[in-house]
C-alpha cells in the first residue's frame, strides 16, 4: 500500500490547493491497515456486563432544557445556551495545583483526529472516536461498558475535507444518537449499545458528510450536514428522537422561488454550499433554534456575484417545524471561506448601559460579534485578530468586505485572517461571573489567487488555491487564547503560543479556564488574569478537543480527549511542519483532585 509522510501531505497541500482536498481522501484510504480494520463491521460490541454497571435514568426534555445545572455533562456544549460552563467550583484556583489522574481510557490506535466531546449522564460517559465508533465508560471507574463500531462506506472517505472525525452524541430518552460520515444518524440503546434505529440522510461519495454532535430539542433529532468545499447545498434536518423519521428539513442555500433566491446567479443555488457543518443552540424561552451557516461554493466569489444567502449566516428557526424566524449574514459573498458555524452562544449582557437577550460569537472573518437574539439585530462586532479582509461594519449592521482582497483567476491577493479564520470550529466559553468569554484564537494569513473550476459531484468545487502564511503583526505565534469582555467587545487578555489554539475550552465557577495544546498539555488558567495555574503532565498526544467537567457522589471530574490531526496539519502548509513530529493516536483522560 502506498503511503504517504506527514510532511509531503503539507506540500501537497499547500501547494495543490483544491486538489489538496483530493489528496486528503487519498492519504485517508492510506492510513495503517489495523485502523481501517476497526470499521469493518456496523456492529454494537457489548463488553461483558459488569456486576456494577450503573443504572441510568433516561434523559427527557425537562433534563435538556435544565442541563445548565446538572452534574452531567447532557449534550455537545454541556447545555441549550452553548457557554461550556459549569457551575462546579470544587476545584478551583486555590487548590487546582493538586488536579491529578483519575483515570484514563488507554491508548487509541486511530491516527485521526479525535475532536468528540464526552456526553455524561449519571455514571455514564459517552464518547465517540474517529471513523464513527462509540464507547461508553463508567464515568466514575473508566471501566468501559460497551462499543459500537459503525461501518463506514468506502466512498464516504473520498469526500472529506478536514479529517475522518466525529465530535460526539446525543442524548434523549434511553437513547444514545450520532451522525456519520456516510450520512447516516443512528440511535443506540444508552445501556446495551444496539442499534435502535439508522437512518440515511444522504448518499454517500457525493460531497455530503457528517462530522457534527446532534443536538435534541422536543424530542427531533437536529442535525446538519457537511461538505461546503464539494459545492454539497447545505441542509439542516429535524428527525424525530423515537423513530428517525424525518419531520422536517431545509435548505440553507434557498432556491429562486425562496426569500434570499434572488441573491444567487441563476442555477447555481443546487452547488451553493452553506453546510452548516457545527452543532447548533437553543433558546427555550423562545424556542427559537440557532444555527450557524458555512462557506459558499465554489470559494472563488468572482463566479457567483451577490450575498449568496444564506451562507456564512446565523439562522434562527423554530425547532418544530424549520421555519426560519430570523437570519444574521457575517460575510456576504464570501471568497475567504470564512464558515459561519462557530457555536452562537446565548448571553445576557450589558452595552453602553443598555441589557441585551444577545448571542455572542468570535466569527471566523475575524470580528467577535454580540447580536440581539430576540431579533437578529446586531449589537456590536469588534476585531479580535489582525483582518484586512474585512474594513469595518455599514450602518445596517454588516460586515464591509475588501474587494480588494479577492482573488480573481489572474489576481493572487495576500490578506488575514487565514482561511481558518480568527477562531475555527473550537467551542469557547463564556463565564457569568467574569462577564467574559474565552475565545480559542489562531493568528495566521494566507496568499489565495482563483483557478479555473467546474462542478461534479463528489469532486472538490473551489476554484481557488491557497498557502498560509504567517501574520506579519505576530510571526511565529499562530495561536492564543484570549479573554473578551462582553460588555465592551474588547480583550481583557491573552496568552500567546507559536503553536496553533486547536482546542476549545472550558469555564468553571472555580474561576478556572481549562484548554488543551497541541503538544499534549492541558492547562488550567485564572479565568480573570490568564495566568497559568496548572499544567497536567505531557500526555500521549495534542489535544484538539474540548475539555468538559462534571460531578459524581460530590467529585468533581475534568476530562479531554488527546489525539492530535483536524485541519492545522493538513491545510498548513510550512507552518504546520513543527507539529509533524506530534503523536498520532487518542487517549482520554479524566482528572480530579488527590485525595
Amino acid at each position: 500500500m502506498l503511503k504517504m509522510s506527514l510532511q509531503d501531505r503539507l506540500k501537497g497541500a499547500s501547494a495543490l490547493g483544491c486538489a489538496g482536498l483530493a489528496l486528503t481522501a487519498f492519504v485517508a484510504l492510506t492510513v495503517p491497515s489495523a485502523a481501517l480494520a476497526q470499521t469493518t463491521a456496523p456492529m454494537a460490541s457489548p463488553m461483558a456486563t459488569p456486576m456494577t454497571a450503573p443504572a441510568y435514568t433516561p434523559v427527557s426534555q425537562s433534563d435538556l432544557v435544565g442541563a445548565s445545572t446538572s452534574d452531567g455533562w447532557l449534550m455537545f456544549n454541556r447545555d441549550y445556551s452553548g457557554q461550556d460552563y459549569v457551575p462546579f467550583d470544587q476545584i478551583n484556583t486555590g487548590n487546582v495545583a493538586s488536579l491529578t489522574t483519575a483515570w484514563t481510557s488507554g491508548k487509541i490506535n486511530i491516527p485521526d483526529g479525535f475532536e468528540g466531546t464526552p456526553v455524561v449522564v449519571g455514571n455514564y460517559m459517552f464518547v465517540t472516536t474517529p471513523r464513527d465508533h462509540v464507547i461508553a465508560y463508567n464515568a466514575k471507574t473508566g471501566e468501559k461498558l460497551w462499543q459500537y463500531d459503525y461501518q463506514v462506506a468506502p466512498a464516504a472517505f473520498k469526500t472529506l475535507c478536514c479529517d475522518i472525525n466525529n465530535r460526539g452524541v446525543a442524548v434523549y430518552g434511553n437513547s444514545v444518537i450520532f451522525g456519520t460520515l456516510d450520512n447516516h444518524v443512528v440511535a443506540l440503546d444508552a445501556t446495551t449499545g444496539k442499534e435502535q434505529w439508522n437512518v440515511s440522510l444522504a448518499e454517500s461519495g457525493t460531497g455530503y458528510s457528517i462530522t457534527e454532535a446532534p443536538l435534541v430539542v422536543n424530542g427531533k433529532v437536529i442535525i446538519a450536514s457537511g461538505g461546503g468545499e464539494y459545492g454539497a447545498r447545505g441542509f439542516i434536518v429535524g428527525l424525530d428522537a423515537a423513530t428517525g423519521n424525518q419531520v422536517w428539513k431545509i435548505y440553507t442555500i434557498p432556491s429562486p422561488d425562496e426569500p434570499g433566491g434572488d441573491t444567487w446567479p441563476k442555477g447555481m443555488y443546487q452547488t451553493g454550499g452553506g453546510a452548516a457543518w457545527m452543532t447548533g443552540t437553543y433558546d427555550s424561552d423562545t424556542n427559537t433554534l440557532l444555527w450557524g451557516v458555512g462557506n459558499p461554493g465554489p470559494w472563488l466569489a468572482k463566479m457567483r456575484p451577490g450575498k449568496n444567502l444564506y451562507s456564512d449566516s446565523l439562522l434562527a428557526l423554530d425547532p418544530d417545524t424549520g421555519k426560519m424566524k430570523w437570519y444574521y449574514q457575517y460575510t456576504a459573498n464570501d471568497s475567504w471561506d470564512y464558515d459561519g458555524v462557530n457555536t452562537p452562544q446565548l448571553a445576557d449582557i450589558t452595552y453602553e448601559g443598555k441589557p441585551y437577550k444577545a448571542i455572542i460569537e468570535a466569527n471566523r472573518n475575524g470580528y467577535f460579534y454580540a447580536i440581539d437574539r430576540t431579533n437578529g439585530k446586531l449589537i456590536y462586532a469588534k476585531t479580535f485578530v489582525h483582518d484586512t479582509s474585512i474594513l469595518g461594519i455599514d450602518k445596517t449592521g454588516h460586515a464591509i468586505t475588501n474587494d480588494a482582497n479577492k482573488p480573481t483567476l489572474t489576481k493572487s491577493i495576500f490578506t488575514c485572517p487565514s482561511f481558518l479564520g480568527g477562531k475555527n470550529w473550537w467551542p469557547g466559553s463564556v463565564d457569568p461571573d467574569t462577564n467574559m468569554a474565552y475565545v480559542p484564537t489562531l493568528h495566521a494569513c494566507m496568499t489565495m489567487v482563483g483557478v479555473p473550476v467546474t462542478y461534479s459531484a463528489g469532486l472538490p468545487f473551489l476554484g481557488e488555491k491557497f498557502e498560509m502564511k504567517d501574520d506579519p503583526t505576530s510571526p511565529g505565534q499562530y495561536g492564543s487564547l484570549q479573554a473578551i469582555d462582553l460588555s465592551t467587545g474588547k480583550q481583557v487578555w491573552q496568552q500567546k503560543s507559536s503553536f496553533p489554539w486547536d482546542a476549545g475550552t472550558l469555564a468553571t465557577k472555580g474561576g478556572l479556564v481549562f484548554s488543551g495544546t497541541p503538544d499534549g498539555y492541558l492547562k488550567a488558567f485564572d479565568a480573570k488574569t490568564g495566568d497559568v495555574v496548572w499544567t497536567s503532565p505531557q500526555l500521549t498526544s495534542g489535544i484538539i478537543s474540548n475539555p468538559i467537567s462534571y460531578r459524581i457522589d460530590g467529585v468533581q471530574y475534568v476530562a479531554v480527549w488527546t489525539g492530535w490531526g483536524g485541519v492545522w496539519p493538513i491545510w498548513a502548509g510550512k507552518l504546520a511542519i513543527p507539529e509533524a513530529k506530534i503523536p498520532r493516536g487518542g487517549q482520554l483522560y479524566v482528572f480530579a483532585l488527590h485525595s
